[in-house]
């Protein structure tokens, strides 16, 4: 951040019309002019909340918010060492809005419909730069570049299982002669395709077998849920009229059960179906970008700022089942056993382009790609109906990624 400060401070540049837009739009609503202020100044002052000694914090005000947003719509984002540590590499915005979007005012701010519709305008724009030609320029070889010696050891890292150790181009569909390897834009080659045989379907012809929808690592598996629940506490009970968009088909799920695991930014981000069947019902519904729960808040100053910073992201996963953007999926499995199934991509932070590219009625076979995520971090769910018994989860809390297509869970064989 200290380094995009400095740079944006020194160098200011004319508003972009959406960021121009965004600024219009808080000096003209009295209610989200004090929310945004406030959550600024809610921020305290001492450390570690700011790396200037004489106590100024890292982003002053919406202006100056405003300002390295503006900077971000035209950048593409870099390869950091540093960054990555604290798990910020390629999520910028939400680096800018780490300390305010957990105070109080920004639980407020961040959960406000005009707010969401703003920031989604904000996203959309941003999103049509990194899908387009001159957003290629940090995959390059250079101490910035996702190809940088280190960059391309961690990418293959993520993606490596056990004791396997391929190279990035082993790993994915990519000419490495070529430059940028061949990748036409930042968004393509975020949404790189793996060689297939580097993720085989899981027992293809043997229907009781799950397969993990996305490249990740498990965060739960709840059991029982109920049809609405307190989503918003610590615990962060699921509530699935919430998570599915108060459609009647959550009635297939009371006291069944999900999985959910999370993506990073590095991670592999196209979704494939867990089961063969035929694809229900299949849309986006809009949410929230940027809100986290409150009790993932600022914390402890007295703690030491990684310890702080690292757990809102990954740890608010559940409550944002119920409000961020997110993609749903219901599939009618060939097995009957199995019945509905239902799949949620769920954006996080700047990752709100939920991509879903089957449609209603088509028929899918287990490990057939159904769509994606564009940017960042992400999480997602695979939920199952009641009476379903599952066994053979991976571990929660594990640090590998369980690859994509893959065994995720099997079907409790009666008797």
């Amino acid at each position: 951040m200290n380094s995009i400060i400095e740079k944006v401070d020194a160098n200011p540049k004319e508003y972009h019309p959406v960021i121009k837009e965004f600024k219009d739009m808080i000096e003209n609503n009295t209610r989200i002019h004090l929310l945004v202020c406030s959550m600024f100044e809610q921020i305290p002052s001492k450390k570690p909340y700011s790396q200037d000694p004489e106590g100024h914090k890292q982003v002053r005000d919406y202006e100056h918010m405003l300002m390295l947003f503006n900077h971000i719509l035209t950048t593409a984002p870099e390869w950091n060492d540093r960054s990555y540590g604290i798990g910020m590499v390629g999520t910028p915005l939400n680096a800018i809005l780490d300390w305010p979007m957990g105070t109080p005012s920004g639980f407020a701010f961040f959960l406000d419909p005009e707010v969401n519709k703003m920031m989604k305008k904000v996203l959309n724009a941003w999103a049509e730069f990194l899908s387009s030609p001159p957003s290629a320029y940090v995959l390059g070889n250079d101490s910035i570049g996702w190809f940088s010696d280190h960059g391309t050891t961690d990418l293959a890292a993520t993606a490596n299982v056990g004791k396997t150790s391929y190279k990035f181009e082993e790993l994915f569909k990519c000419d490495p002669s070529a430059k940028h390897h061949g990748f036409k834009s930042w968004d393509e080659f975020f949404t790189r395709h793996f060689h297939e045989d580097k993720r085989p379907v899981a027992s293809l012809d043997d229907d009781t077998v799950i397969a993990n929808a996305c490249e990740s690592k498990p965060y739960n598996v709840a059991r029982s849920v109920a049809p609405r629940d307190r989503f918003w506490i610590k615990g962060q009970p699921y509530s699935l009229l919430d998570m599915l968009d108060h459609d009647p088909l959550h009635e297939h799920f009371i006291g069944g059960t999900i999985y959910q695991a999370f993506l990073s930014a590095l991670s592999y981000h196209r979704w494939h179906a867990p089961v063969s069947g035929t694809v229900k019902k299949a849309y986006v519904k809009d949410g929230t970008y940027f809100s986290e729960p409150l009790f993932e808040g600022l914390g402890d100053p007295s703690a030491k700022s990684n310890d702080i910073n690292k757990g809102g992201e990954t740890n608010g996963q559940g409550y944002l089942t119920a409000t961020a953007t997110r993609a749903i999926i219901y599939f009618e499995a060939d097995n009957k056993d199995i019945g509905l199934v239902a799949f949620l991509g769920i954006g996080m932070t700047e990752v709100s382009t939920c991509d879903i590219t089957v449609k209603q009625g088509q028929h899918v076979k287990k490990g057939d790609e159904i769509g994606m995520f564009h940017y960042g971090g992400s999480t997602h769910c695979i939920i199952f109906k009641k009476g379903l018994e599952l066994e053979e989860f991976p571990e929660i809390g594990g640090e590998e990624n369980v690859p994509v297509r893959s065994k995720l869970a099997v079907v409790k064989k009666s008797g």
